[in-house]
């Protein structure tokens, strides 16, 4: 009998669960928030809608707002590259069946699944000298890999998608604290967005190029780094890329569900395939090592982990709309646009509920839309030049902020908007 209660209580649990991450589905929310849309016409290719892509903007910004602080250059490489860069890079023996080809002027091509060959090309572009490194170099590059149909699911897998690809290239003596300046830099982000998370080194898999020595190297470099922040890790044995071991960043979201997004891959192997070299101290040339990495990962795949995250209900500075303003009634229209175009100079985003409905309507409609804030304005308010405030979170019935100064408004919104 116990045990059948127990069981009950398991099964009411999963099923309570299950119930949860279904309403936080980021297909159901996505479609429901006017974020991105799914169509037949494009398996696996997002349609991002106009709040959709403010939400990536805003993630890409804040991208470049670190990335330009922490030195790094931005590129741009090619969508399509010639098979023969391919199978030199090793990708072409290695991964070729999840990518796209096609015959350009009877030459093969293939679009890029992966950022870095072309990164190695824009390396070599230019001769070199040590006195650069660490040369760290960042891409936010459009991929599409060749997924198969049945493993599709919105944004957490899709054919295409951008990652946030960096590489770093140094010497020997800097690859300790360049990858733990990674670490930080990662570290830095994931408390944005108020992700735990936990460290894995994937070892050398079965199909790898490089020597033993240099695996072994890697291995005990990333080892070190690790161990040197102060910070745990698990080993994943045989997991690596096919050409150097990884740092792999797992986050853990509201719901206890673990997301691998970050990745830090020391590499040996792509500077000695494309002969990279750069001219030492002594003057003779060296070879580079170099570091892959990202932080988001595929920013898309990012984007649903965080619809997820926060059950649609984004922090004010990611919120594609900020502010709701809901005029009681028609006769408070002209001082409702009054105060959108005051927000709007001051970059808030903000829409004005042009319905003619009832408040409560609205009220609900701002809620079901997760808006962060709603400014209600009525007779009151439009004499006075004040907004009278409720807000998305809170305890029940503390929602109610009561009457603002436009501008104090203003400035509790840049306030919670400034995460740097």
């Amino acid at each position: 009998m116990n045990e059948m209660l127990m069981n009950e209580k398991v099964n009411e649990s999963d099923a309570a669960y299950q119930a949860l991450a279904d309403s936080r589905d980021h297909r159901k929310l996505g479609k429901e928030l006017e974020l991105f849309d799914l169509m037949e016409e494009g398996p696996g290719l997002p349609f991002y809608l106009p709040k959709g892509l403010i939400l990536k903007n805003e993630l890409i910004d804040f991208w470049r707002r670190v990335h330009q602080r922490e030195g790094y250059q931005e590129i741009s490489t090619p969508i399509m590259l010639k098979k023969s860069l391919w199978e030199k890079s090793g990708h072409w023996d290695h991964y070729k069946d999840n990518m796209y080809v096609t015959s350009v002027d009877d030459i093969e091509y293939a679009i890029k699944p992966m950022n870095c060959p072309g990164g190695m090309l824009v390396y070599k572009s230019k001769p070199h000298s040590y006195k650069e490194f660490p040369m760290r170099v960042g891409e936010l590059g459009i991929v599409h890999r060749a997924e198969l149909s049945g493993t599709l699911h919105g944004l957490m897998r899709a054919r295409c998608f951008t990652q946030d690809d960096a590489h770093i290239f140094m010497r020997e003596d800097q690859v300790l604290s360049e990858i733990q300046g990674v670490m930080r830099l990662i570290d830095e982000f994931y408390k944005v967005f108020g992700f735990p998370y936990e460290i894995e080194l994937s070892t050398r898999p079965e199909n790898s190029i490089g020597s033993d020595e240099e695996w072994e190297l890697a291995i005990n470099s990333l080892k070190a780094a690790v161990e040197g922040v102060g910070k745990s890790y698990q080993i994943n044995e045989g997991d690596g890329a096919f050409y150097g071991p990884k740092l792999d960043f797992h986050v853990k979201d509201s719901m206890g569900r673990t997301w691998q997004c970050g990745t830090i891959q020391l590499d040996f192997q792509l500077p000695q395939r494309f002969d990279l070299d750069y001219i030492g101290e002594d003057g003779e040339k060296h070879r580079p090592i170099m570091l892959h990495r990202v932080v988001f990962g595929s920013i898309d795949r990012f984007i649903g982990i965080l619809i997820e995250h926060y059950d649609g209900k984004f922090p004010v500075w990611l919120s594609p709309v900020q502010v709701k303003i809901l005029p009681v009634s028609d006769k408070h229209l002209d001082y409702a646009k009054e105060v959108e175009r005051v927000l709007q100079r001051e970059g808030i985003r903000v829409e004005v509920d042009y319905h003619d409905e009832k408040l409560s309507y609205k009220i609900r409609e701002a809620r079901l839309d997760k808006v962060p804030y709603m400014l209600i304005l009525g007779e009151k308010e439009m004499e006075s030049g004040s907004v009278s405030v409720r807000a998305r979170d809170g305890e029940e019935g503390k929602q109610d902020l009561g009457a603002m100064k436009v501008e104090d408004f203003i400035g509790m919104i840049k306030e919670q908007c400034a995460i740097l």
